[in-house]
């Protein structure tokens, strides 16, 4: 099939109300290579809920780089909404953010998205546990702030794996938690380098180490508690394990990972090598084109200049979901869908390949 692409347009252009300016209300500096983006609230203020993303849009050297950021504040505690930025050697983004960024600017975001969240009622009365690493403190410090400040009978034990006292994002905020709340929160601090003014666990996470915190704090029972990790893939399996060792069901186990990268990995699902047929309906817009074989449709989209909305590329984030008002998608990977929405037929472009001739996709 010859690889072809056409455009239709309607008489009149939708606004992706999905898409924000948010002004920078402050910079604030947590380590010397983290930053937190306070934001001025947009009119109506943000919707968000704890431990959900947004992704942040920017042009760096002639490029739109997209990337998605966890919200690190409450919708219930704090008045403005702030992400926390570490910067990544290499990272356009995160260096630019923590370089360049400045209070004044304007960044075009993506709405609040994301699974990792948790129902939190007043009237409840439970036990949390968080193991994070580096800066995936961030959705676990919004969900620990919203659940101790609105749910005054439960607790939360957090665990968080830093290289050393220096690394530790919120050191500061989190020692006024602890006085704030007393024994409803209890924080354990794993260093790979231990400092003499930060109690801490010596070395790396290891499931021993799982077993010895859940077992050994006082007035903590982990049974039948809530779990979520959130850090470097290696870190978070270890989590897992350590967790699963103690009985906890896997599926119990809320994670929550972030990895730019390319859009899919190389599985070709059609193995006649030949092109397949998409349409997409964004924005209003009919876009027309050719998929390749072992190419996703984002990545094919993109090359052709199409807008098409996307943040982690890696079947994670659900910024590039689209509902499938026709035809087949098989998808490399579908665990950021819910299962309501895998029922309601939505699809991740990102990860998604053709499989029939009839693909309609309508992004939103």
């Amino acid at each position: 099939m010859a690889f072809s692409f056409f455009k239709k347009s309607s008489k009149e252009k939708k606004k992706d109300n999905r898409y924000l300016t948010l002004k920078v209300h402050q910079v604030r500096r947590e380590t010397n290579d983290a930053v937190s983006l306070v934001f001025e609230n947009p009119e109506g203020g943000l919707n968000y809920q704890a431990g959900q993303f947004v992704t942040l849009i920017l042009t760096i050297d002639g490029k739109k780089i997209r990337r998605a950021y966890s919200l690190c504040s409450s919708p219930f505690l704090d008045e403005l909404p702030a992400v926390t930025v570490k910067k990544v050697e290499g990272g356009s983004m995160s260096t630019n953010v923590n370089t360049v960024t400045k209070a004044g600017d304007e960044i075009e975001v993506m709405e609040p998205m994301g699974h990792f969240v948790t129902p939190i009622d007043e009237n409840k009365k439970r036990h949390l546990v968080m193991i994070g690493g580096g800066s995936g403190i961030t959705p676990l410090m919004s969900i620990t702030k919203s659940v101790l400040f609105k749910e005054a009978l439960s607790t939360v034990l957090l665990v968080y794996c830093n290289r050393d006292k220096d690394s530790i994002i919120f050191k500061a905020e989190l020692e006024k938690m602890k006085a704030t709340y007393g024994e409803r929160l209890k924080v354990v601090h794993i260093l790979e380098k231990p400092s003499a003014d930060v109690e801490s666990l010596e070395g790396l996470l290891t499931v021993e180490k799982v077993g010895q915190i859940l077992s050994n704090v006082p007035g903590f029972d982990y049974r039948g508690a809530d779990f979520f990790t959130c850090g470097p893939a290696p870190m978070m399996d270890i989590a897992v394990d350590g967790l699963v060792k103690l009985g906890v069901a896997a599926d119990a186990i809320k994670r929550e990972s972030f990895t730019a990268g390319e859009t899919s990995p190389a599985e070709i699902v059609d193995q006649s090598g030949q092109s397949l047929p998409v349409k997409i309906i964004l924005d209003g817009e009919e876009h027309t084109f050719d998929v390749p074989s072992g190419k996703t449709i984002l990545e094919t989209g993109l090359s052709l200049d199409i807008d098409m909305p996307y943040s982690c590329q890696s079947g994670l984030c659900t910024a590039c979901r689209g509902k499938l008002l026709s035809g087949e998608v098989k998808m490399d990977e579908d665990d950021g869908l819910s299962a309501s929405e895998k029922g309601e037929g939505y699809v991740l472009c990102c990860v998604g390949h053709p499989i029939t001739s009839d693909v309609v996709i309508e992004i939103g």
